[in-house]
């Protein structure tokens, strides 16, 4: 397969553990579902608004940003993100995996649980300093969200007064509806708009991603183009030429075949949070009526510490998928050492660490495929907005055809409804 944006998917060995052209059998039952997708039919045809979002951000939409993030240059030390799932993860996994631009705020994430230690620290971390809300939500009343917004509000409002405090919040709502939406409205908060047609963890390049990402100075024209370009890609007919079908029928057998487990791999520290929002797409999207792949998702070497023996001698229901970065910092080599190097490290005098960790995700690879585990690999020549866009549509595109592939409506969420109706009724919310 080509490289699309840097990014190349390998499914050789992963193909080791299926009956040959068990992957290209589905090549016609994807295209079918694909074709669908395109036409928007189907269940959750109404939810298919991001399949046009790489294409559809204008210039206008991206100078506002820009004017957007200069204000908040201009006055603020720090941005607090209020937003919990899909409000929040896609701008994260971004942000962690590229960094805060010299010069532009801190962002910090707030409303992602009822923890309080987690509030609070963010508290600390804005106490004395200036600082701005942006608050993400449909509804405005998603308990965890909600909670910390009014706190939040609150110490806004105590620092700046009323008037002062509308200017310094920002709510990416629903265009018209919910209570978020009220709110804005009668303070005059800037606002952005969520499409009706776009789901939570669909959502990342829609002003809920884009916003903080132009705060914190990512590129976030790179970010759609790369997108965009990943889009074109996966429009490919042909099974083996479109990265997210291949994905998508690869992963699909090996779960015909029991391994209902499917662990994200990185060697980059700074794409443990992808993991976490691929986590979400796939649990959200996947998990219903009893069926789908488990997805969960480690960081190397780190958890070969920890983790590492299970996945290479526990329960052979895993499959693993590597997403993993070629070059980082070539700077970075092993130096020779003045005191004779007792500690056995001579051999790596020169080494770059990237070329050396590159060697453990080899190791790890085979290892783990000859002890039974079916591994696929997405590799990226380097991390930068344009790649982390492309990762992002692939794999929007992907968990949207592997869903349609196991008979479920990938665009619904039944199942998350379920502990906040209990939880309502045991905090006594009236009519729960």
């Amino acid at each position: 397969m080509q490289k699309v944006c840097g990014i190349k998917l390998e499914t050789a060995s992963a193909e080791e553990f299926l009956a040959a052209g068990a992957v290209d059998a589905l090549a016609d039952p994807i295209a079918k579902v694909a074709a669908d997708l395109e036409a928007r039919r189907g269940p959750g045809h109404e939810f298919l608004g991001w399949l046009g979002l790489p294409a559809s951000v204008t210039e206008a939409e991206f100078i506002r940003l820009d004017e957007a993030a200069d204000r908040a240059r201009a006055d603020s030390q720090d941005v607090v993100v209020v937003g919990i799932g899909g409000s929040y993860l896609g701008a994260r996994a971004v942000l962690d995996a590229l960094g805060t631009a010299e010069g532009c705020p801190r962002i910090h994430f707030a409303g992602t649980g009822l923890c309080t230690s987690s509030l609070r620290q963010v508290l600390k971390n804005i106490d004395g300093r200036d600082f701005r809300i942006c608050v993400i939500s449909k509804s405005g009343t998603t308990l965890e969200p909600a909670v910390s917004f009014r706190i939040l509000r609150n110490l806004l409002e105590e620092r700046y007064g009323r008037e002062g405090a509308s200017a310094r919040i920002t709510a990416v709502t629903d265009q018209t509806r919910g209570a978020l939406r009220q709110q804005a409205d009668q303070a005059g908060w800037d606002t952005y708009v969520i499409p009706d047609n776009v789901g939570g963890r669909f959502s990342v390049l829609t002003p809920v991603g884009l916003w903080p990402l132009a705060v914190a100075g990512v590129d976030v024209r790179a970010l759609v183009t790369g997108a965009a370009t990943m889009a074109e890609a996966c429009r490919a007919s042909g099974l083996r030429d479109n990265p997210a079908h291949l994905y998508a029928a690869t992963r699909s057998a090996l779960y015909s075949r029991g391994f209902t487990t499917e662990v994200q791999a990185t060697f980059h520290s700074g794409l443990a949070t992808l993991g976490e929002w691929w986590k979400q797409l796939f649990g959200e999207s996947e998990g219903k009526d009893g069926k789908g792949i488990f997805p969960a998702s480690t960081v190397y070497t780190t958890d070969l510490h920890s983790l590492g023996q299970y996945l290479q001698d526990g329960m052979r229901n895993l499959l693993e998928t590597f997403v993993v970065v070629r070059e980082d910092d070539p700077a970075i080599t092993v130096p020779a050492d003045p005191g004779g190097g007792a500690d056995g490290l001579d051999y790596l005098v020169g080494r770059r660490l990237d070329d050396i960790n590159w060697r453990a995700y080899e190791g790890t690879r085979n290892a783990h495929a000859a002890g039974g585990v079916p591994c696929l690999t997405l590799a990226l020549d380097r991390l930068d907005a344009a790649a982390m866009g492309a990762m992002i549509d692939l794999f929007e595109k992907a968990v949207a055809v592997s869903g349609r592939l196991l008979g479920v409506n990938p665009f619904d969420q039944p199942g998350v409804e379920t502990y906040k109706l209990e939880m309502f009724r045991l905090l006594g919310k009236p009519g729960a």
